[in-house]
């Protein structure tokens, strides 16, 4: 089970109501944070979800609507009273804009630890159990898109494991991956695991033009959330000048794709009523829904 709250909606700049644009992922006691503009911290607060518990921050890239915000939520987090390292992850630079950043937060009660991740080929790394997978986008300055996977083992085989003599207590060990001494016998979860199951997959991207790349990388999501900076065809040379979509451009990813649910995000500040504009993208891909500040969703496993 993932939870998920996109905090804030808008590009470029806040406005009264609608916040930058930025999620928020809990998942196992854990929270992942993608993007920190301007302001952040409060609808942060306004979820009520914490501050303590935030394990990483994840930045597209580092245009100052995606990461203005950091200071400020770097020493809430230390008053929170947090001392565990934080981890930041973004594409190559970060050491350098971090350090920048952090001159008025010097004296944090925890370490940060950097990871730079690649500006030309896919990457993927792991925290607190879920997959962090990274791709290149199309925007005017290095930017990335992310996924989220939590992977799902095979059902338990209790059969198997009874001709094994294994005894039931060190059942719950090998659901969890872990390998259990029986007497002078190891056994490996993969002796009573049927094959893996589907498991979670959440992708954030924005700032990006469509692209091929972007399509294979968030296929059969279980939610994508994308950029949709400006309405619809009308304004596609905008789109193309600025490395942005459109509704309609993010609603053709989305079907090609094959995501389950998408959600839209990082509206340009003309656009005051993004629900209004929605009908055209939903003809194209049902499952659109224009994102608000504040929008939540669980995910579960599909059951089998």
């Amino acid at each position: 089970m993932i939870d998920v709250c996109l905090l804030g909606t808008g590009g470029v700049m806040p406005l009264p109501g609608r916040w930058l644009s930025s999620a928020l992922i809990r998942y196992n006691g854990g929270m992942i944070l993608i993007d920190c503009g301007e302001g952040t911290q409060i609808p942060i607060k306004i979820a009520g979800w914490g501050f303590k518990a935030i394990d990483a921050i994840l930045f597209t890239h580092y245009h100052g609507d995606h990461i203005a915000g950091l200071p400020g939520l770097l020493l809430t987090i230390g008053n929170a009273g947090r001392v565990e390292p934080l981890t930041l992850m973004g594409p190559p630079g970060i050491r350098k804009v971090v350090e920048g950043l952090t001159v008025i937060a010097p004296e944090l009660p925890y370490k940060l630890q950097l990871i730079e991740l690649p500006d030309k080929e896919e990457a993927e790394t792991h925290l607190n159990g879920l997959i962090i997978k990274s791709i290149p986008v199309d925007h005017t300055v290095t930017c990335l898109g992310y996924c989220l996977i939590l992977k799902r083992q095979g059902k338990f085989d209790i059969e198997r494991a009874s001709k094994l003599n294994i005894p039931v207590w060190y059942y719950k060990q090998l659901q969890k991956g872990y390998e259990v001494k029986v007497g002078s016998q190891v056994i490996k979860p993969d002796m009573v695991l049927g094959p893996e199951r589907r498991g979670l997959k959440i992708c954030y991207c924005t700032d990006t033009r469509p692209t091929y790349e972007l399509i294979d990388f968030v296929r059969e999501a279980d939610l994508f959330i994308c950029e949709g900076m400006y309405v619809n065809n009308e304004e596609k040379e905008k789109a193309v000048k600025k490395k942005h979509m459109t509704f309609t451009e993010a609603a053709e990813v989305a079907r090609k794709a094959k995501v389950k649910a998408m959600w839209l995000t990082h509206y340009s500040p003309s656009l005051t009523e993004p629900g209004k504009y929605i009908k055209e993208a939903s003809e194209i891909f049902p499952n659109t829904e224009a994102g608000t500040d504040l929008l939540m969703k669980t995910l579960k496993f599909t059951p089998e």
